[in-house]
């Protein structure tokens, strides 16, 4: 997929005050959620938020478009 994280976000959750302890026992992410974080998948919107929320930031901050050599939509 071409869309890729700039961050580790684990990393960052991590530096900012968010362990996964803390993160599964106040319900701020469900264990699904962070193993997705761990493997680099994307998640929805919502959890996206959530992380711009607590990393205070935007989405850009966390994500990025890496073009796919084999994409094969005509560019202008």
């Amino acid at each position: 997929m071409p869309i890729k994280y700039k961050i580790e976000i684990m990393k960052a959750l991590k530096d900012a005050g968010y362990s996964t302890y803390r993160l599964r026992k106040e319900k701020i992410l469900g264990e699904a959620t962070l193993q997705k974080f761990r493997k680099n998948q994307l998640v929805s919107w919502e959890n996206t938020a959530t992380i711009c929320k607590l990393l205070n930031c935007q989405p850009g901050d966390l994500l990025e478009y890496v073009p796919d050599e084999t994409d094969d939509i005509p560019h202008d």
